[in-house]
């Protein structure tokens, strides 16, 4: 079987487009692993119920000092549309993952607050995703490091809050 990817390299370029080609092989690239590491990281969270957005909710609380966050700031945090956390944190409460309360100074702020079953169940996503996926993604530790600095380059180019 030969690579797709090579192969619409080779029309772009018959077809004279030869200056969008490699642009073109990067991104359907990017956008190819993107899907098959999507299909690793749902194989550890579908079985807990998860899914990426909300695992990555559940993270960022309980990486925070009192396990709660501004629902702005969550967006703010996860680069996405409010709805989508707003979206994301309906379905953690449900669980009984997450819940919503005003602020105490202003009670105009929502936040959402991980619970000790949400504490629970993010431990065991990052246990499954440490060892079924982020520990071994498909390259080597330096070229881990050379994808992340061009990755992040591409990120900047793109306006993406890079450090």
């Amino acid at each position: 079987m030969s690579d797709p990817i090579s192969e619409a390299h080779r029309q772009w370029v018959a077809h004279g487009w030869a200056e969008a080609a490699d642009g073109m092989a990067l991104v359907t690239s990017v956008v190819r692993v993107h899907q098959l590491l999507m299909e690793r990281i749902d194989a550890v969270l579908r079985p807990l119920d998860l899914s990426f957005a909300r695992y990555e909710v559940l993270q960022l609380l309980d990486f925070t000092r009192h396990g709660q966050l501004p629902m702005t700031k969550l967006g703010s945090l996860l680069q996405v549309h409010p709805t989508s956390v707003t979206s994301a944190v309906d379905r953690l409460e449900k669980q009984g993952w997450v819940v919503r309360s005003r602020g105490e100074q202003d009670r105009r702020i929502v936040l959402a607050a991980i619970t000790d079953d949400g504490r629970a169940i993010v431990a065991r996503a990052t246990a499954g995703l440490n060892g079924d996926v982020f520990a071994d993604p498909g390259a080597s530790g330096a070229q881990l490091l050379d994808l992340t600095r061009q990755l992040t380059a591409l990120r900047a180019a793109a306006g993406d809050p890079v450090a």
